[in-house]
């Protein structure tokens, strides 16, 4: 599930949450994106709803881009 009202400017890159529901819950990803070019991060952990699984994966892409762990 693509959201673009739960994305969110960091620094010069724009994070966004994905989810997509599993027969063992919502799993989360993320996309990180600077200029024409994304990187998607998928998570391991699976969450009981949509909200945990989103909340989840904006914490690490925002994590993942303040402590320049992109690369």
């Amino acid at each position: 599930m693509l959201d673009k009202q739960n994305a969110e400017r960091v620094g010069n890159y724009v994070v966004t949450p994905l989810t997509k529901t599993t027969n063992v819950g919502v799993t989360a990803s993320v996309s990180i994106r600077r200029g024409m070019y994304d990187r998607i991060f998928r998570f391991l952990p699976s969450f009981p709803c949509d909200a945990q699984a989103v909340q989840y994966a904006l914490a690490q892409g925002r994590r993942m881009v303040l402590h320049n762990q992109l690369g």
